[in-house]
């Protein structure tokens, strides 16, 4: 028999308002204000209190949420209003007795999904044109400036006591977990030496100093906050194109099942293998044709195919990622119809400029890219019967390795399997470099992904999509079960450390941008210092922090 989620012990990434421990949502016209009001007791785990705003994956988890609602459930807003709810915290940061008494792990998985919710936020007001300011109402360190650096515009209370710091190295013998160093430098353009001194210090820096070296954008009496906020967001409002007068689509609880080994969706399944360490995910196409107009697509709402297929993979991930940690290999599978995913495709393509397609592709483009940034090894096995086509074909361009079986099965009788290629391949779901998926393939060729849409729409038999470049071996019946059998035990042997490295490595080829950056230097930093004595040692940092006790550090520099 299934067991529903409260029987197990796991992390949930499914909430929505009504269950908000942490954040406060209010919607005023074409103005929304997110509020972060941390309950003290409403920890994620045991052993720690959310003091001074202090946040933990269950906080972060809410804010997410948040801000997915507001791109999907509220088209009105276009501005959004971050502060505290709080008299005079903004916020600590991540908590430091939950990090202290975490596995290393967890760490870095928590840091990974949070800088892909400040990512989240930045794309909101770039792309969903739903700008974000921030409103520092008091002392703001660690991750709460992080959290403010995602946002467009910052705000901070003249009152002699708010101030914004990074003080991990000198407090933690860490670094800022989620993009600071990064954004100071690159999105503020905060001068090096000024940065240098910032980050190293403890009480961080505050009034005309933080406004003059660019941490903040505007500096207000305490008494003006609010009224200075509301006077910013108005402005910024009529700079969008989301439209006023729209109807929302409301995002319904997502329907899961677990039983054991065996996650179920309405269009996503995975099956897990704990003892090989692989997880088996079928993602199975739509099963009617798209409706005949976009209100149709409204009417269906969060029931419309590619949405649901968005939401149930988003989770999946999340879910495999955090509560299956010795699951290192993900196996992709399609089951279904490649004309029924090609219509559904071009309905997205042919209605690019309407608020709610954006949003869809947007969801869909941030799963994809959930796969990117995830430290598992991808395989995709492309068989008679699926339909890795346009947005499905995504899956196999971003798996390490890609099997296609060339011919039949005896004794099966459906016709070999084919790859399509579609207009969406071509553009719509960018990966972290800001190219995509094909150009990424295609970096010594650049001209060869232009040469490819003459195949647009065109079944690719395993000869064609060799030829074409889109799959990595294409074996026959023959050796196909020895060649996929023995791929996933030798990618089971290797050592999961240098597996992550090394695939991280060779997925980011081409530009570097301020993603790449951060899930690409700082997750390899992150790696690496969170291990080290210095933070986490007897003696470290980050286990003595608040006992009085001082540091005890190895001071070689390696």
């Amino acid at each position: 028999m299934a067991k529903t989620d409260h029987e197990r012990t796991l992390i949930d990434f499914r909430t929505e308002p009504s269950k908000y421990k942490h954040w406060k949502l209010s919607v005023d016209g074409r103005v929304a204000t997110l509020s972060m009001d941390v309950r003290e007791d409403g920890g994620l785990r045991p052993g720690y209190e959310l003091k001074l705003n202090s946040y933990d994956l269950g906080v972060d988890i809410e804010l997410y949420d948040a801000v997915q609602r507001l791109r999907f459930e509220h088209p009105e807003v276009s501005a959004v209003i971050l502060t505290s709810a709080k008299e005079r915290i903004f916020c600590a940061g991540a908590n430091i007795r939950m990090l202290g008494q975490s596995s290393h792990g967890w760490k870095v998985n928590f840091c990974k999904f949070t800088n892909e919710t400040r990512n989240a936020i930045e794309e909101a007001t770039a792309e969903s044109r739903q700008a974000y300011l921030c409103v520092v109402n008091g002392p703001c360190a660690g991750g709460g400036y992080e959290l403010a650096l995602a946002t467009d515009y910052i705000i901070m209370a003249d009152d002699g006591n708010t101030s914004v710091a990074l003080p991990e190295v000198p407090l933690l013998a860490v670094l800022p977990g989620t993009g600071g160093l990064t954004r100071l430098v690159d999105k503020r353009r905060v001068r090096r030496d000024r940065a240098d001194f910032f980050c190293t210090l403890e009480e961080g820096i505050k009034g005309k100093r933080a406004l003059d070296w660019g941490l903040v954008d505007e500096l207000v009496p305490r008494s003006k906050l609010e009224e200075t906020a509301r006077r910013r967001a108005a402005e910024f409002a009529p700079r969008t194109d989301r439209p006023a007068a729209a109807r929302g689509i409301a995002l319904l609880p997502l329907s899961r099942t677990i039983d054991d080994d065996r996650i179920t969706y309405s269009h996503v399944a995975c099956t897990l293998d704990r003892e090989r360490r692989v997880a088996e995910i079928t993602v199975t196409g739509p099963a009617a044709p798209p409706p005949p107009a976009l209100q149709g697509m409204r009417d269906l709402g969060c029931a419309f195919w590619p949405l649901a297929l968005a939401r149930e993979l988003d989770d999946l991930i999340l879910h495999l990622r955090t509560n299956e940690e010795g699951i290192g290999i993900w196996v992709l599978r399609t089951a279904g119809s490649a004309d029924l995913v090609e219509a559904y495709d071009r309905l997205l393509a042919e209605h690019q400029g309407d608020w709610l397609v954006r949003e869809i592709r947007l969801y869909l483009k941030r799963t994809l890219k959930r796969l990117d940034v995830s430290s598992r090894s991808i395989f995709a096995l492309i068989e008679p019967g699926s339909c890795f086509a346009g947005t499905l074909l995504e899956l196999a361009l971003a798996a390490d390795r890609s099997y296609m079986l060339s011919g039949a099965r005896p004794g099966d009788s459906r016709p070999p399997a084919t790859v399509r290629l579609a207009g969406l391949n071509f553009g719509a779901y960018p990966m972290p470099n800001g190219l995509t998926r094909l150009a990424s393939r295609f970096l010594a060729e650049p001209g060869r992904v232009e040469k490819l849409k003459v195949l647009i729409g065109k079944d690719l038999d395993a000869a064609s999509a060799d030829e074409a470049g889109l799959v990595t071996f294409t074996p026959d019946d023959i050796d196909w079960e020895d060649e996929v059998r023995l791929a996933i035990e030798e990618r089971a042997a290797f050592s999961p450390d240098a597996l992550t490295g090394m695939e991280a490595s060779l997925r980011f080829g081409g530009p570097e941008t301020l993603e790449t950056k951060i899930f690409g230097r700082l997750s390899a930093w992150q790696n690496w210092i969170f291990q080290r004595p210095n933070a986490v040692g007897p003696k470290g940092a980050l286990g003595l922090y608040g006992t009085g006790q001082r540091s005890d550090f190895d001071r070689r520099r390696v």
